[in-house]
């Protein structure tokens, strides 16, 4: 690493930045690494863990989806009992410090921008700990800072709570009121199974979703990433793998279902004060509308680099951005599977090697 001028004012330089230490991000650290690149990580929260610092603390690893162990190094013995944000937090702790892995933290990233004109150049880095310039950047920020609220008529009347998904701490703070969950994914149906067991729930979805009664086989699932991966070829916003694999019965939700609680109903009309208009034009009266609604990448701070498309996803070509090379994207649509990070990772490193300036190097270390 090293200095440079840019802008009057001196910037600390680098190979590569990786901006993100969740799974993803990590898993790009270590093939840099490996590979002998210089390169710098920044991450926006407190300590290790990503988004799993945030997970509330009833989602254990016996109902967590299955996690991937990080390369290198597996993870250790886990106790089904144990919350996933305990878990997962301690092992990417330990992941860093076993690798000796520096993450600059907390470090907001504010803008990612072109030096100049010249295609090979720099990129610039705007960051709440000064300014920094690299030759290419992994971005591994994730989704969990950016839940997504879809907009209805009359919601702001409603006199109950309303939060996301993000906001989520525990069922009982839900007892005695009457819970309306609305979305089609994994968390609203994992949510539904908790609520339900301490007071009323009523569950809506824009769609009837697809149940399957057993795990995807290999095949299946790489037909899946291929379908998100179509999506972002072409520029569209990436949709979870969740959306095109379906829902996985389990014996926890079969329970759900057997109490009423995975009773779908088709997307209210509006919401009012004291609860939503149904579509048959009937009042369901309601305390609490619980928004499981997904997420959406954060990318806000590559915005300077105008990366996004007509359709208001952008181009990918693997883990690259197909109009700017230097850019790669882990962690992000068909890489947004534990799994997928770990790959993307792996892609990541292995093309950037191949851009001016950065041969690739001997590997230096080796791990596991």
């Amino acid at each position: 690493m090293g200095r440079g001028y840019h802008g009057g004012v001196t910037a600390a330089q680098t190979d590569v930045a990786v901006i993100g230490a969740g799974q993803a991000g990590l898993s790009a650290a270590y093939h840099l690494q490996r590979r002998g690149v210089s390169h710098v990580m920044f991450d926006a929260e407190e300590g290790p863990g990503g988004a799993w610092r945030h997970r509330w603390k009833s989602l254990r690893m016996a109902t967590v989806n299955g996690i991937s162990d990080l390369p290198g190094i597996a993870k250790p013995a886990v106790d089904p009992r144990e919350p996933s944000s305990e878990f997962l937090t301690r092992y990417f702790r330990e992941y860093e410090e076993e690798l000796g892995l520096s993450v600059q933290r907390p470090v907001k990233v504010r803008a990612v921008s072109r030096e100049d004109d010249d295609p090979a150049g720099r990129l610039q880095l705007d960051t709440s700990r000064g300014d920094w310039t690299a030759r290419a950047v992994i971005n591994a920020t994730g989704t969990w800072t950016r839940p997504f609220w879809p907009i209805y008529p009359g919601q702001s009347t409603f006199r109950g709570r309303q939060l996301h998904v993000a906001d989520y701490v525990a069922a009982e703070e839900f007892t005695g009121k009457h819970v309306i969950v609305v979305g089609g994914g994994i968390s609203a149906v994992g949510l539904l199974d908790e609520i339900s067991q301490v007071t009323s729930t009523s569950w809506f979805t824009r769609r009837a979703p697809v149940w399957r009664d057993a795990e995807f086989d290999s095949r299946a699932g790489h037909d899946a990433v291929a379908l998100v991966e179509e999506r972002v070829r072409k520029g569209l916003p990436p949709q979870s793998v969740v959306s095109v694999t379906g829902l996985i019965w389990t014996p926890a939700l079969r329970a759900a279902a057997a109490r009423g609680a995975l009773d779908r109903q088709p997307m209210f009309a509006a919401i009012e004060p004291d609860g939503v208009r149904l579509a048959d034009g009937n009042l369901l009266k309601a305390d609490v509308i619980l928004w499981a609604t997904g997420f959406r990448a954060e990318l806000e701070h590559l915005a300077p680099l105008h990366l996004r498309g007509p359709g208001g996803g952008i181009v990918m070509d693997g883990t690259q951005v197909a109009a700017e090379p230097r850019v790669h994207l882990v962690g992000y649509g068909p890489s947004s599977s534990t799994i997928g990070a770990n790959r993307a990772g792996r892609a990541a490193v292995a093309a950037i090697l191949k851009l001016p300036g950065l041969a690739p190097a001997v590997e230096t270390v080796t791990w596991g």
